[in-house]
C-alpha cells in the first residue's frame, strides 16, 4: 500500500470518527437539556418523563426480569420475519424476472399493495391467523417483503445490458443467465436491501405487537400508553431505538465484509 493511499484511508477514518463524535455530542446535549428542563419544571416530567426516570424504569424492568422477556420475544419475531421476507422477496423477484409477461400483469397489483396501509389489513389478519405470533409475523412480512421484492426485481432488470448481450451469445438458457449473471450482479443490491428489510420488519413487528401481543417491546409501549405511564412508554421507545441501532449496524458490518471480500 502506497503512502498516499494510507494517508487517504487515515483521512477517511478521521472523518468518520469526527462524524461519530458530533453524533454523540448532539445526543448528549439533547439528554442533558431534557433532564435540565424537567428539573426546573419548564417541562412536566409526568407528560414528557425524563432521562433519569427512563433509566430507573429500565432498571426496574431488569430487576423484575421483565425486560429480557420482552426483548427476546421481539427479537425472535424479527429474526423469523426478516429471514422469510428476504427469501420470499428474492423468490418472487426471480419469478417476475423469469416471466416478464406475468410481471407486467402483476405490476399494478404490487404497486397497490405497496401503497396500501398494512395496518388496515390488521383485522383480516387477526381473523385469518388468530391472535398469536403468526399474525405478528404475517404483518411484518407484508410490510417488508413488497418493497424488497420491487427493489430486487428492478436490480435484476437493470443488469448491465452489454454483459447480458454477451452471455446471450453463449447461451439462451434463462436459468443459466440468472445463475451466472443476474443473481451475482444483483448481490450488492440484495445486501443493501438487508438494511431496508430489517427496519421495515421492525416496524411490522411493533405494529403487530400493538394489535395482538401479550409480550414484546410493542406490547410494553402499548401497555404504558393504556395506563398513562409515560415513563414506561419512553423506556420502550429508548429500548426499541437501541435494538434498531444494533440490528442496523449488524447488517452494516455484514455489508462492509461483503464489499471488502469483493474488492
Amino acid at each position: 500500500m502506497s503512502r498516499e493511499h494510507k494517508n487517504y484511508i487515515n483521512k477517511i477514518k478521521k472523518y468518520n470518527k469526527h462524524i461519530i463524535f458530533y453524533q454523540i455530542i448532539i445526543l448528549s446535549i439533547f439528554i442533558i437539556l431534557w433532564q435540565f428542563l424537567t428539573d426546573i419544571k419548564v417541562l412536566d416530567s409526568f407528560i414528557v418523563s425524563s432521562p433519569k426516570k427512563v433509566i430507573i424504569t429500565i432498571y426496574n424492568l431488569i430487576k423484575t426480569n421483565n425486560l429480557f422477556i420482552h426483548i427476546n420475544t421481539t427479537l425472535i419475531e424479527i429474526f423469523i420475519s426478516f429471514i422469510i421476507s428476504m427469501l420470499l422477496s428474492i423468490f418472487i423477484a426471480s419469478l417476475l424476472w423469469y416471466f416478464p409477461t406475468g410481471a407486467k400483469i402483476i405490476d399494478p397489483y404490487l404497486t397497490i399493495l405497496n401503497s396500501l396501509p398494512k395496518v388496515a389489513l390488521g383485522p383480516i389478519i387477526l381473523i385469518w391467523f388468530g391472535t398469536n405470533i403468526k399474525s405478528i409475523i404475517i404483518m411484518a412480512i407484508l410490510i417488508s417483503s413488497i418493497v424488497i421484492t420491487i427493489n430486487i426485481y428492478n436490480a435484476f432488470n437493470n443488469v448491465d445490458r452489454y454483459k447480458l448481450k454477451l452471455i446471450k451469445t453463449m447461451t439462451n438458457n434463462k436459468l443459466k443467465i440468472y445463475r451466472y449473471l443476474i443473481l451475482p450482479s444483483s448481490l450488492h443490491t440484495i445486501i443493501n436491501n438487508l438494511k431496508i428489510c430489517i427496519s421495515m420488519t421492525l416496524i411490522g413487528i411493533i405494529m403487530g405487537e400493538f394489535l395482538v401481543s401479550k409480550k414484546g417491546i410493542g406490547y410494553l409501549i402499548l401497555y404504558g400508553s393504556q395506563v398513562f405511564n409515560l415513563d414506561l412508554v419512553l423506556s420502550g421507545i429508548v429500548i426499541l431505538g437501541i435494538l434498531a441501532s444494533i440490528l442496523y449496524y449488524l447488517i452494516f458490518y455484514i455489508e462492509k465484509i461483503y464489499e471488502k471480500n469483493t474488492h
